[in-house]
């Protein structure tokens, strides 16, 4: 079926060219692994913009073809994405995706080459599944030390290495027929929430944000053809709005002060940043009109993208939302559908030793302790971020991958009673090594605690750290399988 075959229904009946418009700037979360909802067919068939994947759309790669095959055949320019940034953030592991430290890593690797031969790898495998859509690279600079979102996430602190490895990234996306997208403008390193979770707030002055900015503009420079923004106020720039809803950030500063002319995504409108105070179908409307040229609904529940879907019909058809802004995001979006909706063609192989390789350089760019055998590794980190695709990953898995004389213990959140943990841990260790790793111990005081009854008890044991450096004897830089089988190897000698 065609556009100009369908009649519109909803809020406003409007021309099937502004409708479909209206469609362009939607993208779409959907629940399932085989078979597109009738729901969904029925968006995609109006001009829907694009999909967003994520793990309960993944069983295998054949899979996920089949998947991708069948939207494009709805219609071919369908933009078809998914947040694939490396280091355990991504949700295609079980689509064998490849193994890739993830930002921090490579930039404490420092090499932007070998930056370039994992993002090559990266979307490689993206273009052999049909994706075409990378929601990745993170531009934030991480410098607060009490941020709970940005993190390994960020290649880093510093502007000169974060836009030195944003170009060499973006260009590697590129030449694999994949569009990139630099996240969060202006950036979501400068706060201390998670605007998963809540409202974030970066009180920063003018000048003092400034720095932040200067990854998203090598980004623009280096022709990133996508960028997405964050659901965080800046009183400096906007005291009132969050950067998704802000045409003060938005459009001064990124379409003009930046010189930005590609899509502008927003990042999911559930989030409760824009969920709990505007909701998703007035966010979704305000953020148009702000200057976004989509706007992401991650949820699988078709309802909340029909509502927001609903809100910006009803918003064209009274005249709230001019029709010249969605034209022009529209316009935006077919273009970029012109360029990445259909895959270029037959993926070649990619560099699966990249991301080993980045990952241990990473892991020994400092001295590491002495190695160990037989222990016992006890692996403390919170629960997996729920927007974030976690794979099952763990230290003492990888430790016994290399030395099958390993033992271990893994506590995955906070436990009900510490003190008994502390002595079922002792209790297993006996006279054998330990090895101590934290993930972030400063933002979850649980397991500085936990760390500080084993150490008291056993102050030989080998201090390391999984998240930031927090002063362990070594340091993964991350938690993706690969940063874990590098630190593995430091501490066991291999």
């Amino acid at each position: 079926m065609t556009n100009s075959a369908h009649s519109p229904t909803g809020p406003a009946v409007l021309p099937v060219d502004l409708d479909e418009a209206a469609h362009r700037c939607l993208v779409a979360g959907f629940d399932g692994t085989a078979g597109v909802p009738d729901e969904l067919k029925r968006l995609v068939d109006r001009g829907l913009g694009g999909v967003i994947l994520f793990t309960r759309n993944v069983r295998d790669a054949e899979q996920v073809r089949r998947l991708t095959d069948e939207l494009r055949a709805i219609r071919p320019d369908l933009l078809v994405g998914v947040d694939n940034e490396g280091g355990g953030i991504g949700h295609l592991v079980s689509a064998g995706a490849p193994d890739v430290p993830g930002a921090f890593a490579l930039g404490v690797a420092e090499d932007p080459a070998l930056t370039a031969r994992c993002a090559d790898a990266l979307a490689g495998h993206l273009a052999s599944l049909g994706i075409t859509v990378s929601y990745a690279p993170v531009a934030d600079l991480q410098h607060h030390p009490r941020n709970p979102i940005v993190r390994t996430r960020s290649f880093g602190a510093e502007p000169v290495l974060a836009a030195r490895h944003l170009r060499a990234w973006i260009a590697a996306t590129e030449r694999r027929g994949v569009a990139s997208c630099a996240k969060h403008f202006p950036g979501h390193g400068g706060t201390e929430t998670d605007s998963h979770h809540g409202v974030a707030v970066d009180p920063r002055s003018h000048d003092e944000l400034r720095s932040d900015l200067e990854p998203f503009r090598a980004a623009v420079a280096a022709g990133v053809p996508m960028i997405m923004s964050a659901h965080v106020v800046f009183p400096a720039l906007d005291p009132e709005r969050p950067a998704t809803l802000s045409r003060r950030i938005l459009g001064d500063l990124l379409r003009h002060e930046l010189d930005f002319d590609g899509v502008l995504v927003t990042d999911a409108l559930e989030m409760r940043a824009i969920a709990d105070r505007y909701g998703e179908a007035a966010g979704a409307r305000i953020a148009l009109a702000a200057g976004a040229d989509q706007v992401i609904v991650a949820v699988p529940h078709l309802e909340v993208t029909l509502a927001c879907r609903d809100a910006v019909l009803g918003a064209l058809g009274s005249g709230v939302l001019p029709e010249e802004r969605v034209r022009e995001a529209a316009g935006r979006v077919r273009r970029l559908a012109e360029r990445y909706a259909v895959p270029a063609g037959e993926a070649a192989g990619w560099d699966t030793g990249a991301g080993p390789e980045a990952a241990r350089r990473a892991v020994r760019a400092l001295p590491g302790p002495p190695a160990v055998r037989g222990a016992h590794v006890v692996d403390l980190f919170p629960p997996p971020h729920p927007a974030l695709n976690w794979g099952g990953e763990d230290l003492l898995t990888e430790v016994r991958a290399v030395d099958p004389t390993a033992t271990g213990t893994a506590v995955t959140g906070e436990p009900a009673d510490p003190p008994a943990v502390v002595a079922r841990i002792l209790r297993a260790a006996g006279g054998a090594p330990l090895v101590v790793a934290t993930c972030d111990a400063g933002l979850y005081p649980w397991q500085e605690r936990i760390r500080a009854a084993l150490l008291s008890r056993r102050p030989d044991a080998v201090r390391v750290d999984t998240g930031l450096p927090e002063g362990g004897a070594a340091c993964s830089y991350g938690r993706g399988r690969v940063n874990l089988r590098a630190l593995a190897e430091v501490l066991t000698g291999v």
